[in-house]
């Protein structure tokens, strides 16, 4: 556990409420959080996860767009729901990159665990996605996604960061709450 892990997690933890807020701040914090873990898990060879942080950056620039200018009117968007074809198609693009990115990452590094970590970084893709466009199904996503996490952190002696994502997942469930509240406010 290294200081600037500890200040991460800290960042992870105020953006992920933001979020959970509705709050645009959580992009910028966001950003700095995915910057500085990139360089973390490049230290434990955790590279699917460090080039996931490395996209991230772009997706906070984007949700941070979307939550301010997105939308219809151009004010931010609203919370909104997906229908069935999306999300069958969100989860048939986060397999397909998760098996691509992993077979490349066993074959061609010294990962240390190349097909979970493509895994949980393919579906994480599609729920950062969703998320910047506030689509409450990011929610549940990120809770099964997150649970995962932990076990990995956990296995890689990564235990602020595992702590930090038990604390994702909590977050995250209350995020789900609130958002499908504030969607059935509006219905």
């Amino acid at each position: 556990m290294s200081g600037l892990e500890l200040f991460a997690a800290a960042l992870g933890v105020i953006a992920v409420w933001l979020t959970v807020k509705q709050n645009p701040w959580c992009w910028p914090i966001g950003l700095v959080m995915v910057l500085l873990y990139s360089w973390v898990f490049f230290e434990v060879k955790l590279y699917s996860d460090m080039l996931l942080q490395v996209i991230y950056a772009a997706l906070q620039l984007y949700g941070w767009w979307q939550w301010t200018r997105g939308g219809e009117e151009r004010l931010g968007r609203q919370v909104s729901q997906l229908t069935v074809a999306p999300i069958a198609l969100g989860l048939t693009l986060g397999a397909i990159g998760s098996l691509a990115l992993g077979a490349a990452m066993a074959h061609w590094t010294d990962a240390a665990q190349p097909w979970l970590d493509a895994a949980l970084t393919g579906f994480s893709l599609v729920a950062q996605l969703w998320m910047a466009q506030k689509r409450v199904q990011c929610w549940p996503l990120w809770i099964v996604l997150d649970v995962i996490f932990v076990g990995l952190f956990l296995y890689k002696g990564m235990y602020l960061t595992a702590g930090l994502y038990a604390l994702f997942t909590l977050i995250a469930i209350q995020g789900w709450r609130e958002w499908r509240t504030d969607l059935a406010l509006r219905a």
